[in-house]
């Protein structure tokens, strides 16, 4: 009897432990990227109850993960609180806003989103199930990730975002996806599928064998023996994986680069043959591309033929289960940190190159809890939604017109490298494609919503609806920022509503996105574009010119004056502090000369242009033109002088004004 009574007891408690702890909330939103940080942030500024599962240990994705040099295209796409986290970075810095940074610092950023709100995250936690009723997630299974606990975790609630850069809660709610590469006929494009391009590519004559001209010999590490397909050829292929490693040269704050584990030094037996046959002068910009960021540190990317990019390694990666997925991690992680130390201590690499190597190791300040490693691996693209709208090449080169914006995006529509193969008896790289679109486009808020009839009460900003092209120009990080504020407004409209989030009004969505760009009711920015035409009053000689900030920027017609006038609504009276954009040009006018009119006196400002530093993926930087007392209403105005010249281009683009908190 004793012993039943104690069995009886132990399978009870056990029970109570094995029980599932529930945790409801308005909105749960599922990946703490930087999508995931603005999404949450936002619907809890939006007075919704909110849950923020990440199943790391690290919030920001690759925003916080060595993704510091930022993929920008044109800033005029960033807007609202992703304009705002660039601004706090630049705080930081002591600037207005700051595009290159430190990992710990955007780190830092979110994590003071996340306190400002009250944000509730729960971390290391990981999907397994979503359990729909009809049309709707009802709530979320997840598991621990650490591996250290059993203990399971149900979500329930209203909404769902999932803010994954691989679309893991998309997946198991059962909408619809792809991944790999269209070909070019599904969606009417030309640079989707197969395209074998000269974009990182090895020169004619490496040779693919392990013993040079005996393809009997076998293939070095990393060539596929598959044959080249035609261009255009859709396939299951993934575009490549790395990681963006953050270095330092700074002997104080520095970690030798050791030999990691797993390391086999015949995976860079190619890269040898490489550097052989081309002999760079330098690592920089032959086989790492080095971005700097403040403090001596490095952004470091792939660079050239052979470089971090593991190619053809992570097909498997987008539908893998979480033990698959981990074998893939390390294996990049071995390749990358392998790299770096077969740079700088291979005797058979070419002394100067691995003195250059030398000079650079981890940060002892970053990922401090990581071993100085970053734990984000760069997906740069995995599961893709397919929804009722697919955003296509088409849309990218503006030729298809798109109504219901709720962001945009600029950047190249950029692939890296898919496969790596022999043609024609010479190692060869496929897939990289680097095509420039000809200006900002929109972004529908039908591709960022599954099919009707799939799911009414998800929302999907990341792996949104895109063709793989496409999706090359999409997947920058500001980009998934602003989005991820546009689904929580949409997911705080639909629950207010009780709609699903197929059918809310999108134009009362844009609306509250315009209105309230910080979702906290404060003040909005004013901002004029040269291409306003209800507040720009262009007098004389201007021509307009692609690029600079938004579509277009304006330049004088030599010999001709002229100015260019921009007149705000200024709705409270008060302080502003105005900026204008300077767009740095071939033969730029210095100084370029303002008026600025407050509404009761005008005053002249000039900028000296050649003060003016521009850094990064940028056309050009915000430059403070002062604080200044605006009256309400439309009387005050900032004027573009353009004063007779033959030769200086004096430029006018945009005007940026904002309250004085």
């Amino acid at each position: 009897m004793k012993h039943t009574l104690f069995l009886l007891l132990f399978l009870f408690s056990f029970r109570l432990v094995a029980q599932p702890k529930v945790v409801q909330a308005d909105i749960c939103i599922y990946g703490g990227s930087s999508a995931g940080v603005i999404a949450a942030y936002t619907a809890k500024k939006m007075n919704k109850t909110v849950l923020l599962i990440e199943p790391g240990k690290r919030l920001g994705g690759l925003s916080s993960g060595g993704l510091g040099f930022t993929d920008i295209g044109n800033k005029s796409i960033v807007t609202g609180i992703a304009r705002d986290f660039y601004r706090q970075i630049g705080k930081h810095y002591g600037k207005f806003e700051q595009w290159i940074f430190e990992p710990k610092v955007a780190e830092a950023v979110f994590k003071e989103y996340v306190n400002k709100a009250g944000l509730q995250v729960i971390y290391q936690k990981r999907i397994t199930k979503a359990i729909k009723t009809g049309q709707r997630i009802d709530q979320i299974l997840l598991e621990d990730a650490s591996g250290q606990s059993s203990e399971t975790l149900t979500v329930k609630a209203k909404m769902f975002i999932d803010c994954t850069y691989e679309g893991d809660l998309m997946a198991r709610a059962g909408v619809s996806y792809t991944y790999g590469r269209e070909p070019n006929s599904q969606y009417g494009e030309s640079i989707n599928g197969v395209q074998l391009k000269n974009k990182h590519q090895f020169p004619d004559g490496i040779d693919p064998y392990k013993t040079p001209g005996k393809p009997e010999s076998g293939l070095l590490w990393g060539i596929s023996n598959e044959p080249l397909s035609p261009d255009g050829t859709g396939d299951k292929k993934i575009q490549a994986y790395n990681f963006r490693i953050c270095l330092t040269s700074d002997p104080a704050n520095m970690r030798p680069i050791g030999k990691p584990e797993n390391y086999d030094p015949a995976k860079y037996d190619l890269l040898l043959r490489y550097i052989e046959f081309a002999k760079p002068k330098g690592i920089a910009g032959s086989v790492l591309k080095f971005d700097h960021m403040p403090n001596r540190k490095v952004d470091i990317n792939n660079q050239g033929p052979f470089s971090t990019d593991m190619i053809g390694m992570n097909y498997e990666y987008p539908d893998a289960d979480y033990a698959k997925r981990e074998v893939i991690f390390k294996a990049h992680e071995a390749y990358n940190k392998g790299l770096l130390y077969f740079l700088g201590n291979d005797p058979r690499v070419p002394e100067h190159l691995r003195k250059d190597m030398l000079k650079w190791g981890y940060p002892k300040d970053e990922y401090t809890d990581n071993g100085n490693w970053t734990p984000q691996l760069y997906v740069r693209e995995a599961r893709r939604m397919v929804s009722d709208f697919v955003m296509s090449e088409a849309h990218c080169l503006g030729q298809v017109e798109v109504k219901d914006a709720v962001g945009a995006a600029a950047y190249t529509m950029d692939s890296h490298n898919a496969q790596r193969i022999v043609v024609n008896g010479m190692v060869k790289n496929e897939g990289d494609v680097q095509h420039k679109v000809p200006a900002p486009y929109p972004i529908s808020y039908r591709s960022v919503v599954p099919r009707a009839g799939e799911c009414e009460n998800l929302l999907v900003p990341v792996c949104l609806s895109a063709s793989h092209i496409a999706y090359g120009s999409i997947r920058m990080e500001p980009v998934f920022m602003v989005l991820g504020q546009s689904v929580a407004t949409a997911a705080c409209q639909a629950i207010d509503t009780g709609m699903p989030v197929q059918k809310i009004d999108v134009s009362k969505l844009q609306a509250s996105l315009k209105s309230n760009p910080l979702a906290d009711n404060s003040p909005a920015d004013i901002l004029i574009d040269n291409d306003d035409t209800q507040n720009v009053e262009i007098k004389g000689g201007w021509q307009k010119n692609s690029g600079g900030y938004g579509p277009s920027l304006l330049t004088n017609v030599p010999g001709k004056t002229g100015s260019v006038k921009f007149t705000p609504q200024i709705k409270s009276a008060g302080k502003y502090h105005v900026y204008t954009y300077i767009t740095k040009i071939s033969g730029l006018a210095d100084p370029i000369n303002y008026i600025i009119y407050d509404g009761t006196r005008a005053r002249p400002v000039g900028v000296k242009t050649s003060e003016v530093s521009v850094s990064g993926q940028t056309s050009g930087e915000w430059i403070s033109l002062g604080i200044f007392n605006f009256k309400t209403g439309k009387k005050a105005y900032i004027e573009v002088l353009n004063q007779k010249t033959s030769k200086n281009n004096i430029i006018a683009d945009a005007i940026l004004i904002v309250p004085e908190h």
